[in-house]
């Protein structure tokens, strides 16, 4: 119904709707609150990004750690009758290989992985990581019995039934870095595996998205270069790379120099996905940790000894991953004189 005046004339109406200007308004305010909600959210969900790479980091750093440790214990172990015995005359001057073994700064062989790798070339993925190469024999239930305990693993956490025939047969369990999948640009720790008749396993990946690698050899009266000359106190003395324990020319010296591994130490750079740090910076890393050079006075690598060694120094690029350094050492368990 219309109101009308007195007169009989319409009355205007006391409600009206918005101008453009004001609607204008509004709508401009509702779109910087939509982008301020949508913001936050992008920052949020950055910051959940993140936790969770952090997360995920961690668990791949301990797991790495949890089983370059648990074979590392098991190198040199013999099973009763040669751990009772001492090697023959001739297992003696056969100079058979020794339990712990290893490349500097190179890429494991795929045919022969206990005896030869590439060199890893400057600007390459994984440049400076190393190859570690640990043997063992299984044990058997009881002396005599010919089956296996399984308490031996080998690095894919599987046990083997192979029972040793002779000193010189072992399992053999080799860590390295290797690019996974193939053709992805992504790197991973890779485990390969030499059955005690030397059947050869293809590498497998056991920890994703780690890619520098590194590994010192706490040694027991060694010089560089040299063979041992000095009495061993089965105490490690200095920490050297795999390179420093080779004696040119000299077998039987290299070998030696390996037998006196006491102990290990191990440096991890992993790194998570795309887009999981905050921010895109370039960062030095220190796989072994980070300490005062005495000559400077200024910050210099943890073990001044291996300054040259490529990957001891790591440069990340700008690419927004997250990292983490892992660093520990292994104190050797069994006596590798075999």
């Amino acid at each position: 119904m219309t109101h009308t005046s007195e007169f009989g004339r319409p009355l205007a109406s006391s409600q009206s709707g918005l101008t453009l200007v004001e609607l204008l308004v509004a709508l401009v305010i509702s779109l910087l609150i939509a982008l301020a909600a949508i913001s936050a959210l992008t920052v949020t969900r950055r910051g959940f990004n993140t936790v969770d790479a952090s997360s995920q980091l961690r668990d791949n750093g301990r797991f790495a750690a949890d089983i370059i440790q648990r074979i590392a214990v098991q190198t040199g172990f013999k099973d009763y009758y040669y751990a009772g015995t001492p090697p023959s005359a001739a297992e003696t001057a056969a100079n058979i290989p020794p339990s712990i073994f290893g490349f500097n700064n190179a890429l494991s062989s795929s045919t022969d992985p206990l005896n030869s790798a590439t060199a890893r070339t400057s600007g390459s993925l994984g440049y400076g990581s190393d190859v570690l190469v640990l043997r063992y024999q299984e044990a058997e239930t009881f002396p005599g019995s010919g089956v296996s305990d399984r308490s031996m693993i080998d690095c894919m956490g599987n046990s083997s039934t192979n029972i040793p025939a002779d000193r010189n047969e072992r399992v053999a369990s080799i860590f390295h870095l290797a690019e996974s999948p193939a053709g992805s640009g992504e790197l991973a720790l890779m485990c390969s595996r030499v059955a005690s008749d030397g059947t050869i396993s293809d590498g497998q990946p056991i920890v994703q998205g780690v890619e520098n690698f590194q590994v010192l050899y706490g040694t027991d009266g060694v010089t560089a270069g040299a063979a041992p000359t000095a009495a061993a106190d089965s105490v490690p003395d200095q920490y050297l790379r795999a390179d420093q324990l080779t004696v040119a020319g000299d077998a039987i010296g290299t070998n030696n120099n390996w037998r006196r591994v006491r102990s290990l130490r191990i440096g991890l750079v992993l790194r998570g996905p795309a887009n999981s740090a905050q921010e895109r910076v370039t960062q030095t890393l220190y796989p072994f940790g980070l300490g005062k050079d005495s000559s400077t006075g200024t910050g210099g690598l943890a073990l001044s000894a291996n300054t040259n060694d490529p990957g001891t120094v790591f440069s990340a690029p700008a690419d927004g991953r997250l990292r983490q350094v892992v660093t520990f050492t292994v104190h050797l368990r069994n006596d590798q004189s075999l």
